[in-house]
């Protein structure tokens, strides 16, 4: 290479959209859960990355009755490995909102009849 030439894997870089990365979180989220609880929605995650470094916001429904604090610190980890692993960014926070809980008894008693 001539003097003054700059190597190709030195020329550029690479920016994942934000709009990418939440998509791959909240992929990781819906893989940790296993499965949406009946009449709930998927998980959708919000991202902000500055410099490599995504800060997420998860937003999900689980079922009723459930290990809350257990589901939620699964996709916590979850998220983060597939941040890091799928887009190369150091994954600084995780926050989960759990926005309703379905509960299979409340689906049972609307269908009967009084």
């Amino acid at each position: 290479m001539a003097t003054g030439q700059v190597e190709a894997a030195e020329r550029g870089a690479t920016r994942i959209a934000d709009r990418v990365v939440a998509k791959i979180a909240a992929r990781s989220a819906r893989e940790a859960l296993g499965k949406v609880p009946e009449g709930g929605k998927a998980p959708h995650a919000t991202v902000t990355v500055h410099h490599d470094r995504a800060r997420v916001r998860v937003v999900l429904e689980l079922g009723y009755p459930s290990d809350i604090g257990g589901q939620c610190g699964a996709v916590r980890r979850e998220v983060a490995q597939g941040v890091s692993t799928l887009a190369g960014m150091e994954v600084s926070e995780v926050a989960v909102h759990v926005e309703r809980l379905h509960s299979a008894q409340a689906r049972t008693a609307r269908g009967r009849i009084r």
